[in-house]
């Protein structure tokens, strides 16, 4: 009995210490969202004569109002929801088509296929950014969202591919044999039988292609020129490269940008995490 109680104390104990301490790591990731937030909110005079206070005296929308009124920054959120909305889309069916063709169709060579896509992610972007603008231009999409819905395609599609495979052999063949026979075709049993039963890897990767997207930078600002075409990424970027920084406009700004997609992971994570762990069971 002893050791029982002292078995329940050192476990009550480890407990507390884990919770306190993931309690901590967790105030100082939040810290900057929520600083963001509380400066975003606060008065011009404020937040230039006092930029240490953490509390607002007085909350006001004026910085807001500035970036969508002024700025038109609700123009390059919705440039951003179609260039990541395409490209999710897009790049899911074709990447569930795919995935479900290796593993059912071309086994061995899927294999070999898979890893020959992953070999892609070893290179960075940049090397790319010289042969994709020269081909763009060529033809004649620069400056243009379905090229840029393109480039991220072939980003997006290789690695939903290769993370796809995973849930789709998890899927047991005699399901499909069934339904076979109950006279369904291969188009019926991938929608009706397959496709259910990895939904939950295939959110997981929707979600992670849409955020990739959401965030991509770089190819938006090389390929994209106006203001009215740009994404949030190269509109927030462009914020700062005034000769008198507007900190209030960035703050607002920012939490355009990062509230909604911290929002939207929180409340999908379980989604995420369970897709993926679905996915690694092979």
């Amino acid at each position: 009995m002893m050791r029982k109680k002292r078995r329940l104390r050192r476990g009550w104990l480890g407990d507390v210490i884990s919770y306190a301490y993931l309690t901590i790591l967790a105030a100082i990731a939040a810290f900057p969202l929520l600083w963001i937030l509380l400066s975003s909110v606060k008065s011009k005079g404020e937040l230039t004569g006092n930029p240490t206070a953490i509390l607002p005296k007085e909350i006001t929308f004026d910085f807001f109002k500035t970036v969508l009124g002024q700025l038109h920054f609700n123009v390059n959120i919705v440039n951003s929801i179609i260039v990541a909305g395409c490209t999710t889309l897009i790049a899911i069916t074709i990447s569930a088509l795919g995935a479900y063709g290796v593993v059912r169709f071309f086994p061995k060579f899927g294999k070999v296929l898979t890893r020959v896509l992953i070999t892609t992610y070893m290179f960075p972007p940049i090397l790319l950014a010289v042969p994709y603008s020269i081909i763009m231009g060529k033809a004649g999409m620069m400056n243009n969202r379905a090229g840029l819905i393109i480039v991220y395609l072939s980003f997006a599609v290789p690695y939903a591919v290769w993370l796809l495979v995973g849930f789709f052999q998890t899927v047991p063949l005699e399901i499909e044999e069934a339904a076979r026979v109950d006279g369904a075709n291969k188009l019926q049993v991938f929608g009706k039988v397959v496709l259910p039963i990895v939904a939950p890897g295939v959110v997981a990767v929707a979600i992670y292609t849409f955020i990739n997207a959401w965030n991509e930078f770089l190819y938006s600002l090389i390929l994209m020129n106006s203001s009215d075409k740009m994404t949030v990424a190269v509109a927030l970027k462009s914020l700062g490269g005034q000769e008198v920084m507007d900190w209030g406009v960035m703050m607002a700004a920012s939490a355009l940008v990062v509230v909604p997609s911290v929002v939207f992971f929180m409340l999908i994570q379980k989604k995420i995490a369970g897709g993926l762990a679905q996915g690694s069971i092979k």
